[in-house]
């Protein structure tokens, strides 16, 4: 990263998929308050590329997250405070952008998660478009046990995903899960021996197609969440009148026709 003495977070690009993975395994890559600086600036910069199709979110070694690193982050008093304050323009303070920044992004967002997922860690996760795990890997909303709840957008998607009793439960037990009994809930997409792979191609599936009726879904429907249904139309339209005149759902359609490989551009300009 530019303004960082250590890579805690690392990014390649290739072919239109990103794959980003956390990097401190000793850590179990616990999150510092560098780790979300990276994560937020990693997020913008694949942001401004029009390229990007999909993607891949895990950690290096055996865990995926285990949460914040409390005795990291205690060290600097002062550094919380800022961290907690709130951008006017964003809406968020640092903790939840490092989460909801994956959620601006135009394209398909998928973790692969494995060992634990906790706390910080699994709201990250939940951030992603798709999760895929491994059946033994650990989900928890593990701030209940220190007496805390999910500040870093948690409260939002998780009940999004698995509705709001599920969430409260989850949130106000703490409850440590396995993956499968995670996609037992809806927490994670798809159960897989090897989720980065698995995820790897997921990320192929989804390039082969237009990116910006990839980009227009996602805003669509994470958009359209809590808005009426008359919103929720009006969004509708607007998106499929681009998609109508873009360049790449012309291409889209010649190479339907012909029975061919569609050869995509950059993502348009939405």
């Amino acid at each position: 990263m530019s303004d960082a003495t250590t890579a805690l977070v690392t990014s390649a690009v290739s072919d239109g998929i990103a794959h980003v993975r956390l990097s401190r395994p000793d850590k179990l890559n616990a999150l510092t308050l560098q780790t979300l600086d990276q994560l937020i600036e990693t997020a913008r910069e694949l942001r401004r590329d029009r390229t990007l199709r999909a993607v891949v979110i895990s950690g290096e070694g055996d865990s995926f997250c285990a949460g914040l690193d409390f005795a990291s982050v205690m060290k600097k008093p002062s550094g919380i405070i800022g961290a907690c304050v709130s951008n006017p323009l964003r809406g968020t303070n640092k903790f939840q952008e490092a989460c909801w920044a994956w959620r601006r992004l135009p394209g398909a967002v998928i973790a692969a998660v494995q060992g634990h997922c906790y706390g910080g860690g699994i709201q990250i996760a939940l951030a992603a478009d798709f999760r895929f795990a491994t059946p033994d890997s650990q989900w928890s909303v593990l701030e209940g046990r220190w007496g805390l709840i999910p500040d870093m957008s948690g409260v939002r998607s998780l009940s999004e995903i698995v509705g709001i009793d599920t969430a409260k439960r989850l949130t106000m037990t703490a409850q440590i899960v396995s993956g499968k009994e995670a996609a037992a809930l809806g927490l994670v997409t798809e159960i897989v021996a090897d989720p980065v792979v698995a995820a790897e191609d997921f990320a192929r599936e989804l390039a082969a197609r237009s990116p910006d009726a990839l980009a227009a879904a996602k805003r669509l429907f994470n958009r359209s969440f809590t808005d009426s249904a008359r919103r929720t139309f009006s969004r509708e339209r607007a998106e499929q009148l681009f998609l109508l005149m873009a360049a790449n759902t012309k291409a889209a359609r010649t190479a339907a026709f012909k029975k061919a490989v569609p050869v995509f551009g950059p993502r348009g300009r939405r």
